[in-house]
């Protein structure tokens, strides 16, 4: 969602491109292809030029910031996916990632089929929560401006402002259909970068931290919730930081975060880039909070970037074990540059490498294949490192683990039950019914509550393809196209009977996937996001329970940091 969407004046424009026009005599100085601003100068005055047309002479009315906005967009297509153009609009979109805060009510949304926009989720004890609206609960109108059918941009906008100001909200009941209307006061919402942190362990002696985003000061929040689980257990056995679908985020607190367990001295990253004010080494700089506990850290193929520093520098320095799968491979740095107008261009300006000298980066951006696509690093040119003990690792590839685990993806059931939003629905017509359910922690659907989803299931359209039937319509497609079909097409339709799946069966097949999901959506609608948390960890984590037992196991944890 984005606020203070404002479009560029054209006369405004105008003058922002002609401050890079260099002056025509320099045109002729270029034509021996000296210059080589030649082209930038020339290309420029087309696009402004061309601009300047359509303004004029284009039949219907143009949207100066749009075009714009897309032109720029299919600019910086050719380049990697994190460089890109932030306008006005989505400055605090931006701000809201970097620092966790933004001014607003405190509420996601999402749409459904039919075009209404529906709270899906809720900051506890903001805004939205305080004027008893729930997740489930269809926004009608805000401000007298109904929104039904509008973009999450556009609802955004709407929802978003200065702390202080207030807005009017229409709110139509999920069940009854009753509608009421709430005045809201905006204030400033500050997501937590560590919304959990327990003693974890039959014994309760081993510190947990969830840590979801480097935003600002998440190395302080870190070490404070390590400060207070260490007063509750001053025997702690070991540390879990769950770095599991944490993108990233600001490299200092990637920096922060690491000094917590290494000490004051320490090369955590350097970065290197085209630009020699890019090469910069970064140490840590305050005393650590331990340097000696035990420490595992939890990554998945959605831990990037300063997740990545973390995970990185750990395994270089045999600080700690790395447990889980591949994380995702993003060894590039952005930089913000001021662009006027309140817009900003977030740009790669240099590549970083952990302790040891290693990038990570999984796809080479500056190769493209001729589809326009990229491709990974090959094993073949991944190099050899080694940490500090001399434990290979190599580069070109994410953070491979020290303990691998299972990579547990979603079965095609669940991923549509959830993108259709049946997981949703149902957990509000479950929350109306039930005033009142066990602790996050001890929450779980019973068989016959099970039952009554799949009856409640039953008649509505969740019908998906499975990996073997979307291969066996690739080999339909490309049988007709080479005029071969028609001599299999018995044995085709019997493979293509014999493949279909039964949706029941499927429901049954995956029962306990689906029974967490349940779980995880209805205990947010009482217990909110860290509600979700403690719900989804009691599960059967197999990466938490693996990552405990190391840390308990002293002999086996030292022995997997031996070369």
């Amino acid at each position: 969602m984005s606020i203070l969407r404002s479009r560029l004046k054209t006369w405004g424009l105008s003058v922002a491109i002609g401050l890079y026009a260099l002056p025509a005599t320099t045109h002729a100085q270029a034509n021996d292809g000296t210059d080589k601003y030649f082209e930038i100068s020339k290309n420029l005055e087309i696009f402004s030029n061309v601009f300047k047309e359509l303004n004029q002479f284009y039949v219907d009315p143009i949207e100066p910031g749009k075009m714009v906005k897309t032109g720029v967009d299919a600019m910086l297509n050719d380049l990697d996916p994190y460089t890109n153009l932030i306008t006005e609009a989505d400055a605090e979109d931006y701000e809201l990632q970097m620092t966790g805060k933004y001014g607003g009510i405190g509420a996601a949304t999402r749409t459904n089929d039919a075009g209404d926009i529906i709270i899906s989720d809720l900051f506890e004890g903001g805004p939205i929560d305080k004027a008893g609206i729930k997740p489930g609960d269809i926004v009608v109108s805000i401000n007298g401006q109904r929104i039904k059918g509008k973009s999450s941009d556009d609802v955004g906008l709407l929802m978003r402002g200065a702390p202080g100001t207030k807005l009017t909200m229409v709110i139509k009941h999920p069940l009854n259909g009753k509608e009421s209307t709430k005045e809201i006061t905006r204030e400033e919402i500050k997501l937590s970068s560590v919304p959990y942190a327990s003693l974890t362990g039959a014994d309760k002696n081993i510190a947990y931290v969830y840590l979801t985003q480097f935003t600002q000061n998440c190395g302080r929040d870190v070490r404070n919730a390590l400060d207070s689980l260490k007063r509750a257990q001053p025997a702690l056995k070991g540390v879990v930081l769950d770095l599991r679908s944490n993108p990233g985020g600001l490299l200092d607190e990637a920096v922060n975060v690491c000094n917590i367990f290494v000490d004051r001295g320490q090369l955590v990253v350097s970065t290197k880039g085209k630009n020699k004010d890019w090469d910069k080494q970064y140490k840590t700089q305050t005393t650590s909070w331990d340097t000696e506990i035990p420490l595992t850290i939890l990554v998945n193929h959605g831990s990037a970037s300063a997740s990545e520093i973390v995970a990185g520098t750990t395994q270089d320095l045999d600080r700690g074990l790395i447990i889980g799968t591949r994380s995702f491979g993003k060894g590039l740095v952005q930089t913000v540059r001021t662009l006027g107008y309140n817009s900003r261009l977030k740009v790669t300006t240099a590549k970083y490498y952990t302790p040891t000298g290693r990038c990570i980066q999984a796809l080479d951006y500056s190769h493209r294949n001729d589809d326009g696509s990229v491709s990974s690093v090959p094993d073949s040119l991944k190099k050899p490192f080694k940490t500090k003990i001399g434990r290979t690792v190599y580069d070109g590839g994410g953070i491979e683990p020290d303990v691998k685990m299972d990579d547990e993806r979603l079965s095609p059931l669940a991923i549509t039950l959830l993108s259709k939003g049946f997981i949703f629905d149902y957990a509000t017509q479950y929350y109306y019914s039930h005033p009142t359910i066990a602790p996050a922690a001890d929450f779980t659907l019973s068989e016959k509550e099970f039952k009554d989803f799949e009856n409640w299931l039953s008649g509505k359209d969740y019908s998906y393809k499975t990996e073997s039937e979307e291969l066996l319509a690739l080999l339909k497609e490309k049988a007709d196209k080479e005029k071969y079909f028609d001599n299999i097409k018995n044995e085709f339709n019997t493979l293509s009977a014999k493949l279909s799946h039964d949706k029941k069966q499927d429901l049954n097949n995956n029962k306990a996937e689906v029974i967490n999901l349940l779980n995880n959506e209805i205990v947010s609608r009482y217990y909110y996001q860290r509600g979700r948390v403690i719900n989804k960890l009691k599960l059967d984590d197999n990466d938490l329970k693996k990552a405990i037992m190391l840390l308990l196991n002293t002999q086996e944890y030292k022995s997997l940091l031996k070369v």
